[in-house]
């Protein structure tokens, strides 16, 4: 067993005002299984990259044990799996036999060993590069985002696969597969960073409960300082009142006035003031202690169009071609107004296609397609390459409310200094963001949304389900996040 320690960690990125990391302290045991959480852009992927050393920064981070990243970049990708093995570990006599255990355990082909890397899909080669990377013995695995290219049954076995091993920090937003294969949380709060046994699951309900205790506390500290501040009044008053009555005139009054009486109750009651005002002081330190890791995620809003007519797509026997490729064929479905469709099958097998086709892209294809007239229609794709500019330029080419669109990002927990940035400066699931903000503005009769959620932080999904559920949008959807399309979706369509 090592550790890994980090102590009193500060980091910036040069030319930026605000600090990612500022006096961060913390140890992690590399034999655990770490699950890596947090909204998007408070620094996941940056501390993974101040842990492999591509940073320079302030503070210490000591351990023994060496870094892996996934995913690493393979520069020939005309080469197999099996040449890639043995070239990142410099052993011309590599065990090939290890190698077929690890893709046997992910329950892949061992001739997929003797492919070319680049004629594997996105999800094979997701899989091949963990079983290279566990192969590495003595070495702690950091895991950015693996679940981005594997479909829902990918999923579900690399997730067995990781529950297998240890030593790893694993960064992914999806629910399910965090459950399924961590047994500690390390997590970026609005505040601090801490640190808990258990899954995503068990971290939540801790989570709510604490939330839940503060905001109690809170208000009942409110009353408290409210009350307090009161008491402190009348005994202030009452003090000066008293000590008032000691320089009264009494040459009219036929008794005389005990001076040092007064003096004493005065005293007595100014003392009293003070200890209130203590009180009152202390209540508002502790109340200023609350609430810094409250979460906020405002309601969001959407106004989708209702079609005149009930029918808005029909596919007939569908089959759609790539040269003499066939990718999907004999595919039947309507859309309806109200229907929230999800489309699902293993990737490769269409999904994508079908949208495009939709949208009115030039895709070859047989079989009848019918597509509401004057239908309209709100997309948001998978690739954010094409995200350039600022936010100010994206929402004026795109022709949506600027105000509008930046408030919606807002409630998506983009601080305001992110808007004096270029959009390709954002991390992956911020631009994710920027297209689903840019859908929300849009008054649809239909949204279509590929992978809409790849990077998009735990909460940020939350807040998109609760829309959905809330606004009743007509959608087609492919999404991967099981928990996501089981509370969304009223229907769905399995590819072959």
């Amino acid at each position: 067993m090592s550790v890994i320690t980090v102590s009193n960690l500060t980091f910036s990125y040069p030319n930026s005002h605000d600090n990612i990391f500022e006096n961060v302290s913390f140890s992690i045991d590399t034999n655990w299984k770490l699950g890596f959480i947090g909204r998007n852009g408070r620094g996941k992927t940056t501390f993974l990259n101040l842990l492999m050393g591509k940073y320079e920064y302030n503070g210490k981070i000591v351990t023994s044990v060496n870094f892996d990243y996934f995913p690493f970049e393979v520069k020939n990708k005309s080469i197999s799996p099996l040449e890639i093995a043995r070239e990142i570990n410099h052993d011309i006599d590599y065990e090939e036999w290890k190698l077929n255990r690890e893709i046997s355990l992910l329950e892949m082909d061992p001739d997929i060993l003797l492919r070319s890397f680049e004629t594997l899909s996105k999800g094979e080669q997701t899989k091949v590069l963990l079983a290279i990377l566990f192969l590495r013995e003595n070495n702690f695995l950091l895991i950015d985002e693996p679940t981005n290219h594997l479909d829902a049954r990918s999923r579900i076995v690399v997730a067995k696969y990781l529950k297998s091993k240890c030593s790893f920090i694993l960064v992914s937003h999806d629910r399910t597969f965090i459950d399924a294969c961590v047994d500690h949380v390390l997590s970026i709060n609005r505040a601090n960073i801490e640190i808990q046994q258990g899954n995503f699951s068990s971290w939540w309900i801790n989570k709510e409960r604490q939330d839940n205790f503060e905001l109690a506390e809170n208000e009942k500290l409110k009353k408290d300082i409210s009350r307090l501040e009161k008491s402190t009044r009348q005994s202030t008053g009452w003090s000066h009142k008293v000590e008032s009555s000691k320089s009264r005139d009494t040459s009219q009054s036929d008794s005389k006035v005990d001076r040092g009486f007064i003096g004493h109750k005065a005293a007595k009651m100014a003392q009293r003031a003070k200890n209130t005002q203590n009180r009152r002081d202390k209540a508002i330190e502790d109340k200023s202690k609350l609430l810094k890791n409250i979460e906020t995620a405002e309601d969001l809003k959407l106004n989708p169009l209702k079609y005149r007519n009930s029918r808005l797509i029909e596919i007939s026997n569908l089959s759609i071609f790539y040269g003499e490729n066939v990718v999907c064929e004999n595919v039947n479905f309507t859309v309806e107004n109200g229907d929230r469709i999800q489309l699902k099958g293993k990737n490769g097998c269409g999904k994508s296609s079908i949208i495009k086709l939709i949208l009115g892209k030039n895709i070859e294809y047989s079989g009848s397609l019918y597509v509401a007239k004057d239908l309209k229609i709100s997309y948001v794709s998978q690739d954010t390459s094409h995200l350039v500019g600022t936010l100010t330029d994206f929402a004026k080419d795109n022709n949506i409310d600027e105000s509008l669109f930046k408030a919606i990002l807002r409630k998506l927990d983009f601080a305001r200094v992110q808007f004096d940035k270029n959009i390709e400066k954002y991390s992956e699931g911020q631009k994710k963001k920027v297209l689903i903000a840019k859908s929300l503005c849009e008054q649809a009769d239909l949204y279509i949304w590929d992978e809409p959620l790849n990077y998009v932080d735990l909460l940020s999904r939350i807040q998109i389900e609760d829309l959905i559920l809330n606004y009743f949008p007509t959608m087609i959807f492919v999404e991967h996040d099981e928990l996501f399309s089981e509370k969304v979706a009223t229907k769905s369509l399995t590819l072959e």
